[in-house]
């Protein structure tokens, strides 16, 4: 298991002006009297301004959890876990459910678009160690959306709004929300879809700055999580193109959010959390990873995924993380082609010792 108190060099950044103005402007959550508002977000998060690791399908299962902890993450979600799934007793659910002491708090996030089955579900589940429930109303992907869940949901706001309050019947634990700005730029009602989720008691919500339809493409529209920050009274954590120290910075000022959370700039890059961490502190950024720092960390996360996953499996997932981690050396593009033809972790530490 990897030890929290390995935490110990994790530094983080301020850059230019905005750091300053960020730093002053949070004055109250890195020092001094707590708000009620943080007071709330400490509740379910268990920090005053949270950095949380954004849920990915295939990217953010425990192994990587673990690692982004190590670098400052303070909080970690779940793979996105299907109720039906959960309900039939699906054996590729389970393990995604599977978590370790020392990445709490750890969140579970659940999708579907059964109120009552949702509520069910959640209470199955809510004893496994978990800090909060969260419900997906955001995954854009065809096969989600075509089955009326994920961002399909937003099209649907009372349905949204009887998921939220089945599920907070059901369990004890903070239930949260994540969406997005809307299902097409027609139909941006996030402020609407907001006050639907406090509404219906709704603990927190988080925020991604663009609409199903953008998909990931274009530029996360951070005015309009401000709209919604100031909409609401319920915690607000902001999402989308978090991808630098100075982002995070940025944004927090320009939303004034309650948390932040980190989805595909922690792809191959675990150490943007020291980064950020040290920003929000108003400390000097760590330099970044050296080329053989991020081979050290492609192996370590390896040797974790094998040791969850077995090695058939584990090996074979590396693949794409192995890409991120090399993406920019020298010959990378040849190294991932030799990754992709390795089947076990000692022919992959020895491709990739020395290789830098």
């Amino acid at each position: 298991m990897i030890s929290r108190n390995d935490n110990k060099n994790v530094t983080d950044d301020s850059r230019g002006g905005c750091a300053v103005r960020v730093a002053a402007a949070g004055q109250d959550v890195l020092s001094g009297t707590k708000k009620e508002g943080q007071l709330a977000v400490e509740r379910i998060y268990g920090s005053t301004f949270p950095v949380i690791l954004g849920p990915m399908a295939g990217v953010t299962d425990l192994a990587f959890r673990l690692l982004c902890r190590e670098q400052g993450c303070d909080v970690t979600v779940t793979e996105m876990i299907s109720a039906k799934a959960l309900y039939y007793g699906n054996k590729n659910t389970i393990p995604l459910l599977e978590t370790d002491p020392g990445e709490a708090p750890v969140g579970v996030q659940i999708f579907g678009s059964e109120p009552e089955l949702m509520g069910q579900m959640a209470h199955k589940i809510e004893d496994r160690g978990f800090a909060f429930v969260d419900i997906n109303m955001g995954c854009p992907v065809p096969k989600i959306v075509n089955n009326h869940e994920g961002s399909a949901l937003m099209k649907q706001p009372e349905l949204a709004g009887r998921i939220v309050r089945e599920v907070k019947k059901a369990v004890s634990l903070p239930v949260t929300v994540k969406f997005r700005l809307g299902f097409d730029e027609a139909h941006k009602n996030a402020v609407e879809f907001a006050r639907v989720m406090e509404d219906s008691g709704a603990d927190a919500i988080a925020v991604h700055g663009r609409t199903r339809e953008q998909y990931y493409s274009g530029r996360a529209d951070w005015e309009a999580i401000r709209q919604v920050k100031e909409a609401v009274s319920l915690p607000v954590i902001a999402n989308g193109d978090i991808l630098s120290a100075e982002a995070a910075l940025a944004i927090r000022e320009q939303t004034g959010c309650d948390g932040i959370m980190v989805a595909r700039g922690s792809k191959g890059n675990p150490w943007i959390f020291r980064e950020i961490r040290a920003a929000l502190r108003g400390e000097p950024v760590p330099a970044p990873p050296t080329a053989q720092e991020r081979i050290d960390m492609l192996l370590r996360h390896a040797a974790l995924c094998v040791r969850y996953k077995g090695e058939y499996t584990g090996i074979r997932e590396m693949r794409k993380h192995a890409a991120w981690y090399t993406a920019g050396l020298r010959g990378s593009s040849r190294l991932r082609q030799e990754v992709n033809q390795v089947t076990t972790l000692k022919e992959l530490y020895e491709l990739l010792t020395g290789s830098c």
